[in-house]
């Protein structure tokens, strides 16, 4: 049994890869870009991804092929449907990165709205010393408790934020990308409303026809002009260019993004070549990769990969 994971790299390091070298032939690659994957996987039974696009050409270039592993959530760089007639069975890995992802949504937010680099530097350098007085003020910021926060997409994690959110004393409303709020917990509105009413607007939406642009340049427009936005559900959910314009013309006050249309970022970017970069905190898309989550995610890689075995 031939086993070949496509992009080591995106997964880190894992104790779990020698287990499931233990279940078959393991060759690992760093990464694979797309005109290398069909030559890679064209004698492997089973495939493991992460970001690695897996379509009908690296398919059909993989006669053998009886399970691809998705070591993510979601699937939307396998073609499902064709997988599906040609028999090949097709495992993501959910609920790994619950409490990894609201983290890094709380650091988008609290990066955002609290000086806290400033503060650091205006102690650490001396100012602080020489001021007189027993603060600084230059810096206004404002609490959490009492505002709003807008969830797009009220699942397990989206759930979790809610949570946390309300912790701090903050009202919870949502948006179901799915049509259906099943939610009984916080309020349910239309996606207008929501952007209307909420101070921050978080996303935890997979991307799906449903969800592509859902955000574009009349949504952001709808937004309160103090409010911020923080994507870390999928890249393709907010209109990249529709959001670094709005931002640089003060439409919304700021936003935290994770998750792009293209990883890693090219060179031409908008985001890179913003005229106010203050109004934008970026991350590399780590919102998942807490050395928990990662652990669990590859363990459940392996159970996946096992069940196959025992049960073909």
């Amino acid at each position: 049994m031939k086993i070949v994971i496509l992009d080591a790299d995106t997964v880190g390091e894992s104790r779990v890869l020698n287990e499931i070298a233990k279940l078959g032939e393991l060759v690992k690659y760093s990464c694979t870009n797309r005109g290398e994957a069909a030559v890679r996987i064209k004698d492997a039974q089973i495939v493991i991804t992460s970001k690695v696009l897996i379509g009908p050409s690296e398919m059909d270039a993989a006669p053998d092929l009886k399970l691809i592993c998705v070591a993510a959530t979601g699937t939307d760089n396998i073609d499902l449907e064709y997988a599906a007639r040609r028999g090949i069975a097709v495992k993501n890995v959910t609920e790994y990165s619950t409490e990894s992802v609201t983290q890094i949504t709380f650091m988008h937010i609290f990066r955002l709205l609290t000086p806290g680099q400033y503060w650091d530097g205006f102690v650490k350098d001396g100012s602080w010393t020489g001021s007189g007085i027993a603060t600084d003020l230059s810096h206004t910021w404002p609490q959490l408790a009492g505002r709003t926060i807008g969830i797009i997409g009220m699942g397990k994690i989206g759930g979790r934020v809610a949570q946390v959110a309300s912790a701090f004393g903050m009202k919870v409303v949502y948006f179901s990308t799915s049509g259906t709020g099943h939610c009984t917990d916080y309020p349910s509105l239309p996606l207008s409303g929501l952007l209307s009413v909420s101070d921050i607007v978080s996303i935890h939406a997979p991307l799906s026809e449903r969800t592509r642009n859902l955000i574009g340049t009349k949504q952001l427009k709808q937004m309160k002009q103090t409010a911020i936005l923080v994507n870390v559900g999928r890249g393709g959910i907010v209109n990249e260019d529709d959001l670094a314009k709005a931002l640089d013309e003060g439409v919304i006050a700021g936003a935290g993004v994770d998750v792009f249309m293209t990883e890693p970022l090219p060179a031409g970017h908008p985001f890179l070549h913003m005229t106010h970069p203050e109004r934008l905190n970026l991350s590399p898309h780590i919102a998942w990769t807490s050395n928990e989550a990662r652990d669990t995610l590859m363990r459940r890689v392996y159970q996946n990969i096992r069940d196959y075995i025992t049960t073909a």
